[in-house]
């Protein structure tokens, strides 16, 4: 089961074709609900080079740099080998 753990939003890479379905209503709508209850769903992130990658949660990433956070709350998820 994948533990949470906190890490710094500037060692966050989010993927080039992440970056284009961005909505600004959404991270807004995100922001205010996060400034009255706090980031309740982690995001998902995995592990590079030079830090991490996105998976999951570019809204909530995105709100809480809106917000001045510096660090999230994320689940670190492990690629799979088939």
């Amino acid at each position: 089961m994948p533990v949470k753990f906190s890490l710094p939003i500037a060692d966050i890479q989010v993927p080039g074709k992440r970056k284009k379905t961005l909505e600004p209503d959404k991270v807004s709508a995100l922001a205010e609900d996060m400034l009255e209850n706090g980031q309740t769903t982690p995001i998902s992130v995995r592990s590079a080079k030079d830090g991490y990658v996105l998976i999951e949660g570019y809204h909530r990433l995105e709100a809480l740099r809106a917000l001045g956070e510096k660090t999230v709350v994320a689940f670190e998820v492990r690629a799979r080998l088939h």
